[in-house]
């Protein structure tokens, strides 16, 4: 059988002492002797004693633990390479710190309004890091009723000072890339965008839009989707179905532009000779696929290493900011070329 956990009582059974005063000396307060404090450090390493967590949680109401709460089909979490990246920032604040990380993926937004009360209800988390950012988003006053402090990732549009937010400008990438297409001269670039509730997957799409009009352009055709690659290969396949398809496009991330460098060459379109494609994010597969994947790279990983930390000074009483990250940044790789001169983008099919 497996040996249980050496407790305070064993602690102060092998040093001779009260359990009083063995709580005393590991949570170094006053009251004990350095010697007695010595001896008893001794003894509790020697038994391989540790805090327990849940102890630690029920003697000082702090649960030692943060939430994350996404509204997504868990399909659509598999695809995207953010959230992997992004987690991983955040352990490597949590784990050293002895915290944890309660992750919790729902379907709708209903059901994530019932998992935040659950979780200040049961006193699961002491704080969270609110993603995917919706206009008009309920979630504010939720986390202000219940009482659950938070870190955002962007911006609000309820009340930009409820929630300090840890915010990344990636209009000018956007910009850079469009600059980037029309340099090699593309006039017909569409683009394959987010849901427009989420506000990154707006600012997005209106940060396109605007570098199409500075350049002069006609308006591009735009296709709305939920960020997935399935979605993004449907959304490919319309454009590409189009008497006048495009020659470049530019998708709000790397899952889905890779879906639809897919679905060109399944089309016989050669990328980037006959079609142009700029992702999103910098996924590591889209640095190995042929041709490598043009994208706008942003620090998921810093991401959520910044918004953990700022998180954990929150929930300790510190006064907290809005802090701005580097700005996103173009990428440039195999997948963009010179839009093609020939009557090649306008065929159906070759």
């Amino acid at each position: 059988m497996k040996a249980s956990r050496p407790t305070i009582a064993d602690v102060a059974r092998a040093a001779g002492v009260s359990k009083g005063l063995v709580s005393f000396a590991l949570n170094d307060r006053p009251g004990v002797s350095p010697e007695s404090r010595a001896r008893i450090l001794a003894v509790a390493d020697e038994l391989g004693w540790s805090p327990s967590v849940r102890a630690r949680s029920l003697s000082s109401n702090v649960s030692f633990a943060v939430g994350l709460v996404i509204a997504r089909d868990p399909e659509i979490i598999a695809d995207d390479s953010f959230f992997p990246s992004f987690i991983s920032g955040v352990e490597q604040v949590l784990a050293p710190r002895g915290q944890s990380l309660v992750l919790s993926v729902v379907g709708d937004e209903h059901l994530e309004e019932a998992t935040y009360r659950r979780l200040a209800a049961e006193r699961r988390v002491d704080g969270v890091i609110l993603t995917d950012l919706r206009s008009a988003d309920s979630r504010v006053p939720l986390l202000r009723e219940i009482g659950l402090r938070a870190i955002s990732l962007g911006r609000t549009d309820v009340d930009a000072s409820a929630i300090p937010a840890v915010t990344l400008d990636d209009a000018p990438a956007i910009h850079d890339a469009v600059r980037h297409l029309v340099g090699l001269g593309h006039t017909r670039i569409a683009h394959v965008a987010g849901p427009d509730r989420l506000l990154h997957a707006a600012r997005r799409k209106a940060s396109f839009l605007h570098a199409i009009a500075s350049s002069n352009l006609a308006t591009p055709t735009v296709i709305e989707t939920d960020f997935s690659a399935a979605d993004g290969a449907r959304a490919t396949a319309e454009l590409l179905d189009r008497a006048k398809r495009p020659t470049a496009i530019v998708y709000a991330n790397d899952a889905m532009a890779i879906a639809g460098l897919g679905v060109a060459r399944r089309a016989g379109l050669d990328v980037p000779r006959d079609l142009s494609i700029v992702g999103f994010d910098d996924s590591a597969i889209g640095r190995y696929i042929e041709p490598a994947l043009t994208t706008v790279a942003t620090d998921a990983r810093g991401w959520g290493f910044t918004a953990a930390d700022a998180l954990l000074r929150l929930v300790e009483g510190e006064e907290v900011a809005d802090i701005e990250l580097p700005p996103a940044q173009l990428v440039v790789r195999a997948s963009t070329a010179t839009a093609p001169s020939e009557p090649t983008a306008d065929r159906r099919h070759r």
